[in-house]
């Protein structure tokens, strides 16, 4: 059984070789939901100025990336649910997305702005929120990023290890 640092190291080679490999439907399915996150996760976050939400502090330079990444790995994340034209899906556990999920969600918090979260409002107040969670939201970008990339590497793995030839 392979551990979690091993699917770290190995998932650069098997994303990259994942990407080479994809059908049209998945590289369709990889773009729109990478958008589509992108959309909602930047105008919800106001990383894309917009009149239906504000932010009272302004977006950090690292919080711009980390969007990017996000949504890039979700919707990498997304295709590897799209069977390729010469596969059936093989059976698969729902742990993975469910880290995935967790890792865009963590994203959420760690891009948004500090006093506009919330539950960090409501929990540490307005000078709070600014004291003690924008402090620790790299770290949830870091860990959100870290999640995503664990999901999509064992998505991956299984999909290599347990291929499946379309029955004609």
């Amino acid at each position: 059984m392979r551990t979690a640092i091993s699917t770290f190291r190995a998932s650069p080679k098997l994303v990259a070789e994942a990407i080479r490999e994809a059908s049209g439907r998945q590289l369709l399915v990889a773009t729109v939901v990478s958008l589509g996150v992108l959309a909602v996760m930047g105008i919800g976050t106001v990383m894309i100025p917009n009149t239906l939400f504000s932010r009272e502090i302004a977006p950090t330079m690292w919080s711009y990336p980390v969007w990017i990444v996000t949504a890039i790995l979700s919707g990498l994340l997304a295709a590897t649910y799209v069977a390729p034209a010469d596969q059936m899906p093989a059976g698969e556990s729902p742990r993975e997305g469910r880290w995935g999920v967790i890792g865009t969600l963590l994203t959420w918090f760690a891009i948004g702005c500090p006093v506009c979260n919330k539950i960090a409002l409501i929990a540490l107040g307005s000078s709070g929120a600014i004291a003690y969670f924008a402090p620790i939201q790299p770290v949830l970008a870091v860990i959100a990023i870290a999640l995503l990339w664990f999901a999509l590497a064992r998505r991956l793995e299984g999909a290599k290890a347990c291929a499946v030839p379309l029955a004609v």
